[in-house]
């Protein structure tokens, strides 16, 4: 009797274990297929839960009314996320404040008329006889209309409808000016600022509750680091998505369009397509923080493109948001980079750093009189080595240095200044008109 009831007891036992094994095996099977078919859309979320929690630990704004600066660290978003969750997502967010800008002008009005031609009447022997047919001429007719003849890109940096773009995109003084946002609806636009340094301008439309982007740190890139442009290509593919990587760093290069040029430095290159009408476009980085304004390509090239970087911006943003209109600071030297071949030409102690220098003509003085660097008392011929410690070399320049700052505040140069090493406290003045 006992020994049937332990064994009918065990194989019981046995079958309701077995049994609630395979359930449970079941189920986990069910489960890991569930999240296996969902596994795109789980990521995606895990994705933007992360980038949203980086853009609410931003720090306190670094220049007026403009969000918070993006640390280095917020760039260095852990491997284990998607890079195509963090493309949609950041220009999910940016997207909406990158507007296409379009540039108008009258232009005189014409009408057609057409003259019958016989292009054989003096041919000998013509063999066609009387045939003519029809050449269209146009000839003004003393009116004129408004038309589009170009465009460009822009973004939006503050609520209220303050736009940075290329000057290039906004350089004709004659044109008028609209701005279209992503959603399509268009506005006049005035151009408040051109920046005679730098290939920027500020352009304002009349708005409210608009969204903006926020402004990154463009010393943090690395090189291999995800980029994001954004902007109107070929004025007619407004909001086009392109997607690259840093291909470099603190370049030089000259830009122009066919009648005039200029000198830029420090720009980022960017395999990321940068098309005509990306000008003045932002470049992002993967939190979807601008870290550069599109600017030039190469012409013929393949993938070179370039943006300048934002931290040289922030300051002229600042100042036409305050002020009105660009107000840059000022050192008042001229000066020419130290390198090795100067070096061993000259004799001198140092193969780095800037050595203030006069310009080819009478006029272009190493120091401008009464500037600020006029006042510290540095001289022609002294060298300048290092600003606020940073030592002057072919990575970092001067001239960068002085336009992230601001008017009153100060920089501590380090000088050679007939042999001997010193350190001089600067304080920045407002640079003259035209300067």
């Amino acid at each position: 009797m006992n020994d049937s009831f332990k064994k009918f007891f065990d194989e019981k036992t046995v079958k309701v274990v077995a049994t609630s094994a395979v359930t449970v095996l079941v189920v986990l099977l069910a489960a890991a297929g569930i999240v296996w078919h969902n596994r795109g859309r789980i990521f995606k979320n895990f994705a933007a839960n992360y980038v949203h929690t980086l853009a609410e630990a931003q720090p306190a704004p670094g220049v007026t009314g403009i969000p918070a600066v993006a640390s280095a660290a917020d760039s260095e978003l852990p491997a284990v996320l998607s890079n195509e969750a963090l493309v949609e997502n950041a220009v999910l967010q940016a997207n909406p404040a990158v507007v296409a800008i379009t540039i108008s002008k009258s232009v005189p009005k014409y009408t057609t008329s057409y003259q019958n031609v016989n292009p054989f009447q003096d041919f000998p022997g013509n063999p066609f006889g009387n045939f003519q047919f029809q050449v269209p001429t146009q000839t003004p007719d003393g009116t004129t209309e408004e038309q589009q003849i170009g465009s460009g890109s822009g973004f939006l940096v503050t609520s209220d409808g303050l736009i940075v773009t290329n000057r290039h995109v906004v350089d004709d003084t004659s044109a008028t000016y609209a701005v279209v946002l992503s959603s399509g609806k268009k506005y006049p636009a005035t151009v408040l600022a051109r920046d005679s340094v730098l290939d920027v301008a500020i352009v304002k439309i009349s708005a409210a509750g608009l969204p903006y982007l926020t402004l990154g740190n463009s010393s943090a890139l690395k090189l291999g680091q995800s980029v994001i442009a954004i902007g109107n290509a070929l004025g007619q593919f407004q909001n086009t998505v392109s997607v690259g990587v840093v291909s470099g760093l603190s370049r030089s290069i000259t830009a122009g369009d066919g009648s005039s040029s200029e000198s830029l430095d420090h720009v980022i290159q960017t395999d990321a397509a940068i098309n005509p009408g990306n000008s003045g476009g932002p470049l992002l980085d993967l939190a979807g923080h601008v870290i550069g304004v599109d600017t030039a390509i190469v012409e013929g090239s393949q993938n070179i493109g370039f943006a300048l970087p934002i931290d040289t911006i922030k300051t002229v943003i600042d100042s036409v948001r305050t002020t009105g209109k660009i107000v840059r600071p000022y050192l008042g030297v001229r000066y020419q980079e130290v390198t090795a071949d100067m070096k061993a030409a000259n004799n001198l102690s140092v193969d780095y750093g800037d050595i203030v220098k006069a310009g080819q003509s009478k006029s272009e003085l190493a120091v401008i009189p009464g500037s600020p660097a006029d006042k510290a008392g540095i001289l022609e011929n002294d060298i300048i080595l290092q600003a606020d410690g940073v030592k002057l070399d072919g990575d970092h320049d001067l001239a960068q240095i002085i336009r992230a700052k601001k008017v009153g505040d100060t920089v501590a140069l380090q000088v050679l200044s007939k042999g001997v090493e010193k350190t001089v406290t600067v304080t920045l003045t407002a640079a003259p008109q035209g300067s």
